[in-house]
């Protein structure tokens, strides 16, 4: 059976089966035991190594294949114009992805009618300072960048590695086929992980669906559904737009290549932790370089957050209707421009969807505390979120790969389901 069909199968099994554990927890007695224990001592725990094992990996495969593509790269001048292209569409899907929240909430208007102010009750984090985020990009000691896994740091000390790696002649290149084939040994691990994707899957989901009621939902339905529409919209046909226009590939082809990481990231909810197979689909199915994968897609899990700045848009929109407050032209502008800034603003910190929100909320005079209405149904759009954050870094490599000749098209257009590192490895 195709890994995507096993990874569909487990998804579609947890559903089911953590909607009747969450049924049977209300039935009392014997029934009620069983689901607890199910849940807590088999479902989570088998969730929980899987996450953990894919977080395993994100640093040195991270670090191992920025240094392979920036040493490719070293010497090239174009390794600049690059970096400008990856930022600058990273943040035009963000500006595009809040103006369609906007646009849809105000014609959809989800708050109207909601009167829930009374109940919420929340208090942001603290979002840093420009000063604070433009220093703490560069790393003062590599080694706590890496256990604390702060990606931008990672990604600036990979690519001064790379670059010394070029320029330091005999030693350098013996240090690069280290670094090399250290990188293969790590994809395999991360081949090893994606066989193992629908028993994870399933327990990821069969957990969320168990302790998250269909009450939630129902009483945020215009809401929920204004979201995941506009998510829809712009991760299938903003993005299908874009990749048509800038590098002429079918988009059909390329959702079809991506799939295995969207799932992974829809599982998942964590653009972080998914970013070996990202990284792996990117290159072994759609054909981009490793020098242009192994800096954009590490960059776009940190800073590209089009799902998050959906959410913002439509949330500002839902909470000042609820709150019976009016925001001018002028508002919306503010907001468009504060969630894409802050989309790089905040990269890397903890509960970064909250605490941009909560930028966005105050630099539009709205109570911050509006939050707590939308908080019970964030878990499950941030599943669907990730995976349109996935679908856009794999979109802008794209573009970035196609645009710097480093696309193979032959590789993009073999569609297949299959891993297709593990066949290589079967070929070879």
């Amino acid at each position: 059976m195709k890994l995507s069909t096993k990874i569909i199968l487990g998804m579609v099994a947890g559903v089911l089966v953590g909607a009747l554990f969450n049924l049977l927890s209300a039935a009392g007695g014997f029934w009620t035991e069983l689901s607890a224990w199910l849940v807590n001592s088999v479902f989570d725990v088998v969730g929980s190594i899987f996450v953990a094992s894919l977080k395993l990996l994100v640093v040195p495969l991270v670090f191992v294949s920025l240094v392979c593509g920036s040493s490719a790269m070293g010497v090239n001048t174009r390794m600049g114009a690059m970096a400008v292209k990856t930022l600058g569409l990273y943040l035009v899907t963000t500006a595009l992805a809040v103006t369609l929240a906007l646009t849809f909430a105000n014609l959809i208007d989800p708050g109207l009618g909601v009167d829930l102010a009374g109940t919420a009750d929340f208090e942001p984090s603290a979002a840093p300072s420009v000063k604070e985020v433009l220093i703490n990009i560069f790393p003062t000691n590599p080694v706590q960048a890496m256990a604390e896994g702060n990606m931008l740091q990672i990604i600036v000390f990979s690519i001064l590695m790379g670059v010394a790696v070029i320029h330091s002649g005999e030693p350098g290149r013996r240090a690069l086929e280290l670094f090399q084939s250290f990188n293969e040994v790590i994809m395999t691990m991360v081949t090893f992980l994606m066989h193992l994707a629908p028993y994870g899957v399933f327990c990821l989901l069969a957990k969320l669906f168990s302790e998250l009621g269909i009450g939630a939902i129902l009483d945020l339905a215009k809401y929920f559904g204004t979201v995941v529409l506009v998510l829809l919209v712009h991760g299938i046909g903003v993005y299908s737009l874009l990749l048509k226009g800038l590098t002429g590939l079918n988009p059909v082809t390329f959702f079809k290549n991506v799939r295995p990481a969207m799932l992974f990231g829809f599982s998942t909810a964590s653009s972080n932790a998914t970013i070996p197979v990202t990284l792996n689909v990117v290159e072994k199915r759609i054909g981009v370089d490793n020098s242009i994968a192994s800096f954009t897609v590490p960059l776009g899990a940190t800073i590209n957050m089009d799902g998050t700045s959906i959410m913002q848009g439509v949330a500002t929109v839902f909470i000042a209707q609820a709150y019976g407050i009016d925001i001018s032209l002028g508002g919306y502008l503010a907001v468009i421009a504060t969630a894409t800034l802050a989309s790089i603003g905040t990269a890397g910190v903890p509960g970064v969807g909250l605490i941009t929100l909560s930028m966005v909320l105050q630099q539009v005079g709205l109570p911050v505390e509006g939050i707590a209405l939308i908080i019970g149904v964030d878990r499950l759009l941030d599943m669907i979120r990730t995976a349109v954050n996935i679908t856009g870094d794999s979109m802008v490599s794209s573009v970035v790969g196609k645009s710097e000749n480093r696309l193979d098209e032959a590789v993009f257009n073999e569609v297949s389901d299959r891993d297709t590192y593990e066949a290589e490895k079967q070929a070879g």
